[in-house]
């Protein structure tokens, strides 16, 4: 936004070359001359400026604090982030789910692992410029070599920097990646029940694919499996050979399989927008085309399928709100593997 301020500092004596200003009692006296260290009549008022460059540096560092705590950070090491709604998607397209899927689809990236257990599907959100990929950790969980792809097709190998089980959150770096579009991470705290939201990630391996629902419900307590060879053999993405699911538990029953005997739980966005495997640590968008949460889990009706293609969604999904990943940054740039 472009604001314009008068100039200050510039006086006129309109009584300059008389020898006495004219007296009229009802009318106020003249505006007072300017002092003696006035600056120059060409030069700007700097009070202005000054104040509102002041004013602009308090709110950016109190809005960083208030998102992950304030960065040490330049360059392609960058976040994106926001305590409040930032309009990602432009003012004509506001509101649209097109407008949405238009200018976050560049942020979102294909992941494929594979490991001794096989391989598997699953996506992730570009946050910064040179490659840092926020994803789930049952994705990545065991694997010996990751490859992710832009929505340009353009594709890496990537490495793990750091994994937290117990959030099931992960963090993942590209090689030799440059000048990608990062994701703006919204703030989750905002979310309300019943805003619209749109999910992008690579259902049954269908990169970038786009749907769209609302939130559910707020702070459903999720149960997920902590151990890597569950996650693996289990993973909640298009795989071969293994079950296909990730499993979870709500409510005291466990669906899509058994969640074994270490497991974390975490509060999660419920949203109906569909979800099927594959889109495990894809996005969750508001309409201005924030992040608000990490892709995480769905109810299939089909808990002990043979294959991806049995399991369908049926409009129970589950998301880490963005809150909680960038809460996690950090740590996972730390590079922790608990």
């Amino acid at each position: 936004m472009t604001e314009s301020f008068h100039r200050s500092g510039e006086y006129e004596n309109p009584y300059e070359g008389q020898q006495q200003a004219p007296v009229n009692p009802e009318w106020p006296p003249p505006p007072a001359y300017a002092p003696a260290h006035a600056p120059h009549p060409k030069k700007r008022g700097r009070g202005p400026l000054a104040l509102i460059a002041a004013v602009a540096i308090v709110a950016a560092a109190i809005g960083g604090g208030t998102a992950y705590g304030i960065q040490e950070l330049t360059g392609n090491d960058t976040v994106a982030s926001s305590s409040t709604s930032t309009n990602v998607v432009p003012s004509s397209q506001k509101g649209t789910v097109a407008g949405v899927a238009k200018a976050v689809s560049p942020s979102i990236v294909e992941i494929s692992a594979n490991s001794s257990a096989g391989s598997s599907t699953g996506s992730g959100v570009i946050i910064t410029s040179g490659g840092e990929i926020v994803t789930n950790n049952h994705v990545v969980a065991g694997a010996s070599q990751i490859k992710a792809t832009t929505s340009d097709g353009t594709s890496y190998t990537a490495k793990v920097v750091g994994t937290d089980s117990k959030k099931d959150l992960a963090l993942i770096k590209l090689e030799n990646a440059s000048g990608l579009k990062a994701a703006t991470l919204g703030d989750s705290a905002g979310i309300q029940v019943g805003d619209q939201v749109v999910a992008i990630g690579s259902p049954e391996g269908l990169s970038g694919t786009v749907t769209s629902g609302i939130i559910s419900a707020l702070d459903r307590d999720v149960t997920v499996p902590t151990e890597e060879d569950q996650g693996q053999s289990q993973q909640w993405g298009q795989g071969q050979g293994q079950g296909d699911q990730w499993p979870f538990e709500f409510g005291g029953r466990q669906f899509n399989g058994d969640t074994g005997n270490d497991t974390t739980t975490y509060k999660a966005l419920q949203t109906d927008a569909s979800l099927n495997p594959g889109n495990s640590g894809g996005a969750l968008i508001d309409m201005s085309g924030n992040i608000i949460g990490i892709n995480s889990a769905m109810y299939s009706p089909t808990s002990q399928a043979s294959s991806s293609s049995d399991a369908g969604s049926v409009g129970l999904g589950f998301a880490i709100p963005i809150n909680t990943v960038k809460a996690d940054l950090a740590k996972l740039r730390a590079g922790a593997t608990d």
